[in-house]
């Protein structure tokens, strides 16, 4: 029994709950949790773009470093299909005077290019060499909605871009 005008017994007394401060700790913990974990989540699309990106940089630099080493004017061209490659020199087996156009159908043997949805903007052209400096180039990729810059200054090899799109950095 509690005494008269004593609201709080011996039973009311051990189920007090929570308090306001503990609440508010566990809430800013959740909520910390799930911002992280909706931060380490990508852009499905984001990523197909950018495994796209990273397959053309490599494309690019070796037709470049294939253009430097045979001393034949090499170009990237975008088609409404995919891209050409104009000027490669064929591999060393073949005849090494002769050049032949590589196409997004020829590419798609060895590699798959331009996945679903993934397109260049505008009407790129890139010159690959032969010269150990070229000028600055950019590409533009985009797929739903989103883009992704490859260039280059020039000087450095090709390479994802930066949002704010200086040459020669990486994301």
């Amino acid at each position: 029994m509690s005494a008269p005008g004593n609201k709080l017994g011996p039973a009311a007394a051990g189920a007090a709950g929570f308090t306001l401060l503990e609440l508010m700790v566990v809430v800013a913990i959740v909520a910390i949790a799930s911002a992280g974990v909706g931060f380490t989540l990508r852009n499905v699309g984001q990523t197909q773009l950018e495994r796209e990106g990273l397959r053309l940089v490599a494309m690019l630099e070796a037709a470049r470093a294939r253009s430097r080493a045979s001393g034949v004017p090499v170009t990237w061209r975008a088609t409404s299909d995919g891209f050409v490659f104009a000027g490669l020199p064929q591999p060393a087996a073949a005849d090494p005077d002769r050049s032949f156009v590589l196409s997004s159908r020829d590419l798609a043997q060895r590699m798959t290019w331009l996945g679903d949805g993934v397109a260049v903007q505008a009407n790129a052209v890139v010159v690959l060499g032969p010269e150990p400096i070229i000028s600055r180039q950019q590409i533009v990729l985009e797929q739903s909605g989103q883009t992704l810059t490859i260039g280059t200054d020039g000087l450095r090899p090709f390479a994802i871009l930066p949002l704010d799109g200086a040459a020669g950095g990486s994301r």
